[in-house]
């Protein structure tokens, strides 16, 4: 098909998109956040709302819009101080509330709450993570050429394909943080130093974010 990439095209993405999908940044901090602190289900849906980033950014690109963010200093620069802002205050929420596993079972109305926030959480530390943005711009063009009459329509095709690779890799994370919060709960000590370490990982991206410079 015309607007799928060449087979070894395909196969040097794969390979890339596999390679970043190991590398810690913010989404998979707060995957495995939110999958210690609220179980399986929030992991999942934090998972969904990151990728729903993903595939806006994706949309951004093959569009030109992001080209036109990075362009503007303004609004680059208010794009990044929200990202910083936002890892900020889950760094502080981290410490405030990541121990705080709850003993009684949730109600109906709590449990959507639960997901809802989840997915918004993925959604915004993705979206405004001005790093993703330029990442985007910078890595997906080079598997297309410029002159390619379908270059729109295969930019979103690999900017999809990128959350189908990944997938089972959040899944994986997802589902051990999960299964390793039942040992946490009986060693609060251990758990009380990894929500620390949650929070300097959120504030160390935060900074990285507020430092980054459009190119």
């Amino acid at each position: 098909m015309e607007m799928l990439p060449s087979l070894p095209t395909l196969i040097g993405f794969t390979i890339a998109i596999l390679l970043l999908a190991v590398t810690p940044g913010p989404d998979m901090t707060l995957w495995i956040s939110r999958s210690l602190r609220d179980g399986r289900v929030s992991g999942f849906m934090t998972l969904v709302g990151t990728n729903l980033g993903i595939t806006v950014h994706t949309m951004l690109v093959a569009f030109g819009v992001a080209a036109l963010i990075v362009a503007s200093p303004t609004a680059f620069m208010v794009l990044k101080t929200g990202g910083a802002a936002y890892l900020v205050w889950l760094a502080i929420m981290a410490i405030r509330k990541g121990s705080n596993f709850a003993v009684e079972r949730p109600d109906e109305q709590k449990t959507r709450s639960s997901k809802k926030s989840a997915l918004l959480n993925g959604l915004w530390v993705n979206l405004l993570n001005p790093k993703i943005i330029i990442f985007f711009m910078t890595f997906l063009p080079q598997f297309v050429s410029a002159s390619d009459p379908h270059v729109t329509g295969k930019l979103i095709f690999l900017g999809l394909w990128s959350i189908i690779v990944a997938l089972p890799i959040g899944v994986g994370i997802v589902v051990g943080a999960d299964k390793l919060s039942a040992w946490l709960q009986q060693n609060r000590k251990v758990l009380r130093g990894l929500d620390y370490t949650i929070a300097g990982v959120f504030s160390l991206f935060a900074v990285k974010i507020f430092l980054v410079q459009a190119r």
